[in-house]
């Protein structure tokens, strides 16, 4: 297994707002299933920090084609990027 951060920007659009329940509940199904570390907004809803354990980044990039953020263009990645946390 391998562990990913992600770093998102939000845009303020609406379509991002209505998806935002199936987004979270999308989010809920991947951290039952132990692929999810953590995630939540900045503060000032400006973004997100995820925290992935998955096989490799294919596996999280068709994590993210599942997110019904992405259909709606919610978000742009800022950082995608494998880390190897020691803590």
């Amino acid at each position: 297994m391998a562990t990913y951060v992600l770093h998102l920007a939000f845009d303020g659009a609406p379509a991002r707002m209505a998806a935002r329940p199936a987004h979270r509940e999308h989010l809920r199904r991947l951290k039952e299933e132990g692929r999810l570390v953590t995630a939540g907004p900045w503060a000032d809803d400006s973004g997100a920090l995820h925290v992935y354990e998955v096989a490799d980044e294919a596996e999280l990039r068709e994590i993210l084609r599942a997110d019904p953020y992405t259909a709606v263009n919610g978000y742009e990645i800022v950082l995608l990027k494998e880390w190897t946390p020691i803590m």
